[in-house]
Order: C-alpha cells, then sequence, then structure tokens
C-alpha cells in the first residue's frame, strides 16, 4: 500500500477509540439483558465486531500489527423472530459455479440447440455461440438441481453455496417480488440455513493436521504391524484349494 492510501494515526486512533466505546455498550447490553435472545445484546454485539474489524484493517494498513481479535464470520444468523407456525416459506439459493471449460458449455449448450432444432422446438440458430449464450440454454433446458449434479459435464466447477429457508405469515400475491426477488429478506426470519463452501473444508484439514502425530513414529509402526498382518493373511488363500 503507498504512503498516500494510508490511515492516518489519527483515524487509528478515532477507530480505536470506537471500539472502547463498542465494548461499553456491549457489557452495559449484557447487564440490561432481557433473556437468552435479547435483540439489544445481538445488536451491540454487531457493533463491536464491526468497530474490532476496522480498528484492526486500520491497524495493519498503518503500522502492520494485528490485533488477537478473531471477527466472527456473516453466517452467524440473529435470534429467530418469524411466526411460530408459519404458513408458507420461500427457499433462497445462491450456488456459485467457475466456468473452468469454456469449450465443454459451448458444445454442450449446442447439443441442446441440436436436439430442440430437430424436435421443431425453439427457434433454433445460434445462441449457444457465446458463453453467456450457452448457460442461457443450458439453464433453460435443465433444472438448477440438475446442473448442480452434473456441473463437470457442463464445463462447470463448484464453487460457494448457500440455501436458506425463511418462514412467512402469508405466501406472497403472484408477481409481487419478481423485480427484487432477493432484496427484502428478513435475518430474523430465517428457519434454517444451508453452506457449502471450500473453507470449511480448508478448516477440518487443518484440524487432522493437528491431530497427526508429529514424529511419525506411530504411523511407522502402523505400516509394520499392516505389512506383517497382510503376508500372513495372503498366503493361505489359493493354498486352501489346492
Amino acid at each position: 500500500m503507498s504512503d498516500a492510501a494510508q490511515p492516518t494515526a489519527a483515524e487509528v486512533r478515532a477507530a480505536a477509540e470506537a471500539v472502547k466505546t463498542a465494548l461499553d455498550r456491549h457489557l452495559a447490553a449484557v447487564e440490561r439483558r432481557s433473556g437468552e435472545d435479547d435483540p439489544a445484546v445481538y445488536e451491540a454485539f454487531n457493533q463491536l465486531a464491526a468497530a474490532a474489524e476496522a480498528y484492526d484493517e486500520l491497524l495493519y494498513d498503518r503500522y502492520d500489527e494485528v490485533t488477537p481479535f478473531e471477527i466472527p464470520g456473516d453466517d452467524t444468523l440473529p435470534p429467530y423472530t418469524g411466526p411460530e407456525e408459519p404458513h408458507a416459506i420461500s427457499v433462497l439459493i445462491r450456488r456459485d459455479y467457475a466456468v473452468a471449460e469454456p469449450q465443454r458449455l459451448l458444445a454442450q449448450a449446442e447439443r441442446v440447440e441440436a436436439a430442440d432444432s430437430e424436435a421443431g422446438v425453439g427457434a433454433g440458430g445460434d445462441a449457444s455461440g457465446t458463453v453467456p449464450g450457452a448457460l442461457g440454454v443450458l439453464f433453460g433446458e435443465f433444472e438448477p438441481d440438475e446442473i448442480a449434479s452434473r456441473h463437470k459435464e457442463f464445463g462447470l466447477e463448484e464453487a460457494d453455496s448457500t440455501l436458506w429457508v425463511t418462514a412467512s405469515d402469508e405466501l406472497s400475491d403472484p408477481g409481487e417480488w419478481l423485480e427484487t426477488p432477493f432484496e427484502h429478506v428478513d435475518p430474523e426470519r430465517v428457519v434454517c440455513r444451508f453452506d457449502v463452501s471450500a473453507v470449511f473444508d480448508d478448516e477440518e484439514e487443518d484440524e487432522e493436521d493437528e491431530g497427526e502425530d508429529t514424529d511419525g513414529d506411530d504411523e511407522d509402526d502402523l505400516d509394520t504391524d499392516l505389512g506383517e498382518d497382510e503376508d500372513e493373511d495372503l498366503e493361505p488363500l489359493d493354498a486352501t484349494d489346492r
């Protein structure tokens, strides 16, 4: 980062003061909490996390130093405050893909167009000649779940995905939210969510690495024992029938 882009010492100091203020507010909210899921505590928690994250970034940019704070991610949900017996639900899904093999994607879209043309379905033509056009053809032909299960066939590579189930008092009117389908999601009405990300795999691998024997002695002993058992078990298999 260039010197011109660095935050000033005064900005870092102000961010530190904001953390102190957020700490006081969080403690006060905890002391006054009205129950286990007090929204005031949740709000103060988020404000403290945001202030600590801002201070951490400015401190690093200015002084190349970090704090010992671990800022929680945005995947945590606030306490559920929706209807106890919802009359309707909305399922919001986001799946990210990398276009790993554009030629495979184009070839699959061309096959779909050719098949539709032979069957007299659709206008046929060259919509599949570009990557955006090919994506339109494939997602118009296949259900999203089928593309998810066959993504490699379409030259796609899976990335992060998330599924949220939100509760409603009543079903929306037809066409009511089509213009902005993802704008008005109330996190306090999320019944459950399911996330898939490579970052979780990395965390599991780190935990497994920490649990492994660093000396390697146990692993060597295990390999030796397995090798001896293998030799003992292999010979009699043929000898029994002779």
